[in-house]
């Protein structure tokens, strides 16, 4: 069963250290199947209790998992950053479509912001023991979410909105349990969510976000988390709009006890309305970040949800990072408070550059989904081809096995930067490397 490597250790921290450094080493490999406690007890000459303990450990460790009378096995390993490696190299010459990143012309200046924030910690200083939430933050943030109709909560504040959904994820879940997540969707959670020695149950996506059926059947089969995108969902653009936020509304009446994530991450840069879930569920987080908009170097996020998620992550919090820096919390409140981005004309200028290319696509009877955000989905037959063939055109192109886990094969561009004049070379390109074929569902 374990061929060479054999398990050591008399106390179960050390039959649980034996058996983690193997996996570490790769003596172990993902799938392997362990002994029975029994039988390896034995063959340690120690109680079954203590080799239960041990496996316990593991399991809280999110090594091995269980199963029943199938017993417990090596647990797939971890992908901390393996789609990151997902993604091609962009040679001389090649125009990159692929980074994902906003255009860096519609950024703001920092400078005077900072300066600002600066001069307003000199006189000041934030000391340990200090609120972590800089009041005007605070103060301009709930505002915003009482417009857009997200219920009233605690606030927090993270470094960006993967580093929100880990902690609100660590504070109620632990490793084995399932989160419902999107499929296709963000790269970096696909690879967040099994790094925390969570099970991913995958929930299919059209132009509206989740499908509701998807949701149900996760849900129904023992989900304890749901994370969902409410507008510029990475990769396809999905909005949830009215009608779909009521059908999945009631699909969460029926399940009040699973947690609820919601990642706008696209605030400031969308002119599509926001349709919050929050408040269906007992637990529930509401998380905004500023990258998009203002920055990704400003690693800041706020986030609202039920009073004992919040305090879960701040007490957390506290005990980690204490807080994020408030001299960039008051920076940020001076990019707000000066109005230095015009959310209505740089969402209008991205959604100008997506159009440009879904209508040329459209007009070549290729299949492309955007309808918010920096990037434009084409499913594709044959994703490593369509991405080696776009390459040799000129284009470098994101996979979209970076973004899937069960859905259609597919290509991320990112239009952020497209100018009239690519729109119809990359269209063209794109269609000799997918072929047209007919108008479909992605899911």
């Amino acid at each position: 069963m374990l061929e060479e490597y054999r398990i050591e250790g008399r106390r179960a921290a050390e039959i649980a250290a034996s058996v983690e450094r193997a996996v570490g080493s790769g003596e172990l490999e993902p799938g392997q199947l362990l002994p029975p406690m029994r039988e390896l007890a034995t063959e340690l000459g120690v109680n079954p209790n203590t080799v239960a303990a041990a496996y316990r450990v593991l399991r809280e460790r999110g090594v091995i998992e269980t199963a029943g009378r199938r017993g417990s096995r090596v647990r797939p390993r971890p992908a901390t950053t393996g789609r990151e490696y997902v993604r091609v190299d962009v040679p001389d010459g090649v125009r990159d479509v692929a980074s994902g990143n906003p255009d860096p012309a519609l950024l703001p200046s920092l400078a005077n912001a900072f300066a600002a924030a600066a001069e307003q910690s000199d006189r000041d200083p934030v000391l340990y023991g200090d609120d972590p939430v800089e009041p005007d933050l605070a103060r301009i943030a709930r505002a915003q979410l009482c417009a857009d109709g997200v219920p009233e909560g605690p606030l927090a504040v993270a470094s960006g909105s993967l580093d929100a959904i880990e902690r609100v994820l660590v504070a109620h879940l632990k490793p084995g349990d399932t989160v419902a997540v999107e499929d296709p969707g963000w790269g970096s959670l696909l690879d967040l969510v099994p790094a925390l020695g969570l099970r991913m149950a995958p929930v299919g996506v059209d132009d509206e976000g989740p499908l509701p059926e998807d949701v149900r059947r996760a849900l129904d089969s023992g989900a304890r988390a749901l994370i969902v995108t409410d507008r510029v969902q990475n990769p396809t653009g999905a909005v949830v709009g009215a009608a779909r936020a009521r059908a999945l509304r009631t699909v969460l009446r029926d399940h009040p006890d699973i947690l609820l994530i919601e990642d706008d991450h696209g605030h400031g840069i969308v002119d599509l309305p926001v349709h919050p879930l929050a408040g269906i569920t007992r637990h529930w987080a509401f998380v905004r970040s500023v990258a998009k908009a203002y920055g990704p170097d400003l690693r800041l996020a706020v986030l609202t949800g039920d009073e004992t998620t919040v305090d879960r992550v701040r007490g957390r919090q506290r005990l980690g990072a204490g807080w994020v820096s408030r001299l960039v919390q008051r920076a940020v409140v001076r990019l707000w408070t000066d109005g230095v981005v015009d959310p209505a004309e740089v969402a209008a200028t991205y959604g100008r550059r997506r159009a440009l290319l879904i209508d040329a696509l459209t007009d070549r009877g290729v299949e492309a989904h955007g309808r918010s955000g920096l990037n434009v989905w084409i499913p594709v037959p044959d994703e490593t081809g369509a991405v080696s063939r776009l390459l040799h055109a000129g284009w470098a192109v994101a996979p979209g096995a970076r973004f899937r886990t069960g859905s259609r094969p597919g290509i991320r561009i990112t239009t952020s930067t497209l100018t009239e004049e690519e729109a119809a070379p990359l269209a063209e390109a794109v269609a000799t490397a997918v072929g047209p074929g007919p108008t479909r569902s992605y899911v």
